[in-house]
């Protein structure tokens, strides 16, 4: 049986495999089910899915972050791309792109344990976002290896809760994400 932080590390290696799609859509309702249905169909599965409204009123960019033999990620981008409300699709893998992302981490501790919490967080550039009598919500942001890193840390404490954001990201310069 594996550690927690065995487990972890497995969790970053998998990390390195991982395709970074980036899609530019009208929003209109079944469009998501539409690009989940191109990943499904391939026996695909989704890792992380970020949705947010475009700088543009009416459209929405969609991030995807999906591990996969990368001949077969290359056709469904194209199959994307063909989809009725898709503007554009692009993988961003071997691109130079800036991401990050964000994640709350709830623990169950007492009072003799926030010392060694407290300099983890501050180590990380975390910030505490809730301090109860025995509990505090920690904010996270940065590389997903970064946050891997402050969960194995933390993994020694009670961790309640963990909620991640899944990757954003943006091509740099002029280039389209």
């Amino acid at each position: 049986m594996s550690t927690a932080a065995e487990t972890l590390l497995d969790d970053s290696e998998e990390r390195s495999n991982f395709h970074r799609i980036s899609l530019y859509v009208k929003n209109e309702p079944g469009v998501l089910a539409r690009v989940a249905m191109v990943f499904s169909r391939r026996g695909y599965n989704i890792e992380s899915l970020v949705v947010s409204a475009a700088a543009r009123a009416g459209y929405s960019r969609m991030t995807i972050t999906s591990s996969g033999d990368p001949a077969i990620l290359e056709q469904m981008i194209k199959q994307l791309a063909k989809l009725i409300d898709v503007v554009h699709a692009i993988d961003h893998t071997e691109d130079e792109a800036y991401e990050t992302e964000i994640a709350l981490i709830k623990l169950k501790c007492g009072t003799e344990e926030r010392r060694e919490i407290l300099q983890i967080v501050e180590h990380f550039g975390a910030k505490v976002v809730d301090f109860a009598r025995d509990s505090l919500v920690i904010r996270v942001y940065g590389s997903s290896e970064k946050l891997d890193a402050i969960r194995n840390l933390l993994a020694k404490f009670e961790i309640a809760e963990i909620v991640r954001s899944g990757k954003i990201l943006m091509a740099r310069g002029r280039a389209t994400t």
